[in-house]
């Protein structure tokens, strides 16, 4: 007689056959669980266990990209009043020199602290101006005039440190979107 093999499922999509297993920790996965290595297909978990190995950020890279990412960040938000809708593009540029300056500074050693730091101090760096601006627009909230031209300026400032932020993130994690 034949016998038919048991039907095997994914770990994390339990209505998707697969025969598919992790080389290291050998848990059956579909092929969008499976992240392709030089050493064949791993499970995201052993993948991300791996990635904690390679945090090689030093005590001094926290202070140095946080206060790197704030002054770039801080001297861009002092232009945006002048920039208007262009701020659109000019908000990712300045969040992707804070990325750079920043791996250049500190030899791009990682670690997902030290990322968050970095991204952090791109949002405080905005946030002054920011605040420089809400004040005078709470204060106008009776003069029409005057109210929706300083509230068009808020909301661009806010775009800015919103922007500067997230791209700067993105680029010194070096996170990569799947479909």
């Amino acid at each position: 007689m034949t016998e038919t093999p048991e039907k095997t499922y994914c770990v994390n999509h339990p209505n998707r056959e697969t025969s598919l297993r992790c080389n290291k920790c050998g848990k059956l996965i579909c092929s969008q669980c499976a992240v392709h290595t030089p050493t064949g297909y791993r499970c995201q978990e052993c993948i991300k266990s791996q990635q904690k190995i390679f945090d090689s950020a030093k005590w001094y890279d926290y202070p140095l990209g946080f206060f790197i990412a704030l002054g770039i960040s801080f001297a861009g938000s002092l232009i945006v009043p002048r920039l208007g809708f262009f701020v659109l593009f000019l908000a990712p540029l300045v969040g992707m020199a804070i990325a750079e300056l920043t791996r250049l500074v500190i030899q791009k050693r990682r670690s997902k602290q030290l990322f968050l730091v970095i991204a952090a101090g791109a949002l405080l760096g905005g946030v002054p101006s920011l605040l420089m601006q809400l004040v005078p627009l709470l204060l106008l909230l009776s003069q029409p005039q005057s109210f929706v031209g300083l509230l068009i300026s808020t909301v661009w400032h806010g775009a800015y440190v919103i922007m500067v932020a997230s791209t700067t993130y993105y680029r010194v994690s070096g996170l990569i979107f799947k479909r």
